[in-house]
C-alpha cells in the first residue's frame, strides 16, 4: 500500500509540472487568431500618411501608415494622393468589409464622413454608408438652435469669438447645443458648440474635453480660451476651449 502511494505521489507531481510547463508556452498566433489592431478600436481618431488610395464606388479609400500600424479607411468620395497627411475621425470598425465596385474584401476598414487632408477638411458628398453600417459620429441630422439663453456670469459664443483678445488664457463658462461630437481624436473629444449667437465663422465654438454628449444635448462647458491654437495635421483654431468640464442640462 505504502508503495502503491508514492506511485500516486510522484504521478500526481508529474502531472502538475507537465501543466506548469505548458501554461508557460504560448500558443502560435495564426492568421485566424490574429486581431488587427485597428479592429479592436471601436472609435478611434487616427492620423497618418496615405501610402496608397482609390476610387471606386462614390467613396475613396485610403490606406493609411500611423507609424504603428497601417489602417483602411473610406469616405465619400474626395481628393488625396500618396504621401498626403491626413486625419482620420472616430469611426466603428467593419471587419471583412466585401466591396463589390473592387471585388476585394478587407479585413477591416473604417467608413466615415470625412477625412482630413493636409489641414483641410474634405467633407464627404451625398454618397451613403454601405448597408448595415452604424452611425459614424459627426453624420447625426443637424440640431436646431432655439431658446439657448446665457449662463449666468458667462459669455455667448460671438462673445467668446469677439473678446478673443481680453479672453486668452482666462476661464468662461458657455451654454450652448452640441451641433457635432467626435470622440477620440488625438486623446480628446472634440465638442462644436452652438447657441445661436454669431455669424458666420463666429457661431461656432470647438471644445476639447473627456466628457461625452450627445448631438443636441444642451450643455454648459467651462474652461479656458486658448487662441491661435494649432495642434497639427490642419487642427488650427482661431479660439478653442481646451480640457472643458461640461455639464448636460
Amino acid at each position: 500500500m505504502k508503495k502503491s502511494l508514492i506511485l500516486m505521489l510522484a504521478s500526481l507531481i508529474a502531472l502538475s509540472l507537465a501543466a506548469g510547463c505548458k501554461d508557460k508556452t504560448k500558443a502560435p498566433e495564426t492568421a485566424e487568431t490574429k486581431v488587427p489592431a485597428a479592429a479592436e478600436q471601436s472609435a478611434q481618431g487616427q492620423s497618418g500618411t496615405v501610402t496608397e488610395t482609390m476610387n471606386s464606388g462614390g467613396y475613396t479609400y485610403v490606406l493609411v501608415d500611423t507609424g504603428s500600424e497601417k489602417i483602411w479607411a473610406a469616405a465619400p468620395e474626395l481628393q488625396v494622393k500618396v504621401g498626403d497627411a491626413v486625419v482620420i475621425p472616430a469611426g466603428m470598425p467593419m471587419k471583412d468589409y466585401h466591396s463589390k465596385t473592387l471585388d476585394r474584401t478587407f479585413d477591416v476598414v473604417y467608413f466615415v464622413d470625412s477625412i482630413m487632408v493636409g489641414g483641410e477638411q474634405a467633407l464627404g458628398g451625398e454618397a451613403k454608408m454601405p448597408e448595415g453600417h452604424p452611425v459614424v459620429p459627426g453624420t447625426e441630422p443637424a440640431v436646431k438652435i432655439e431658446g439657448i439663453e446665457k449662463v449666468a456670469g458667462g459669455k455667448t459664443v460671438a462673445e467668446v469669438f469677439g473678446g478673443k483678445a481680453d479672453l486668452s488664457g482666462k476661464e468662461v463658462s458657455v451654454r450652448g447645443q452640441v451641433v457635432k461630437f467626435s470622440p477620440e481624436i488625438m486623446g480628446k473629444n472634440w465638442i462644436h458648440l452652438q447657441d445661436g449667437s454669431g455669424a458666420e465663422g463666429t457661431n461656432d465654438l470647438t471644445v476639447t474635453t473627456t466628457a461625452m454628449v450627445k448631438v443636441g444635448d444642451t450643455v454648459v462647458v467651462t474652461g479656458p480660451v486658448i487662441t491661435d491654437k494649432d495642434f497639427g495635421y490642419g487642427y488650427k483654431y482661431e479660439v478653442i476651449i481646451e480640457d472643458a468640464k461640461v455639464v448636460v442640462e
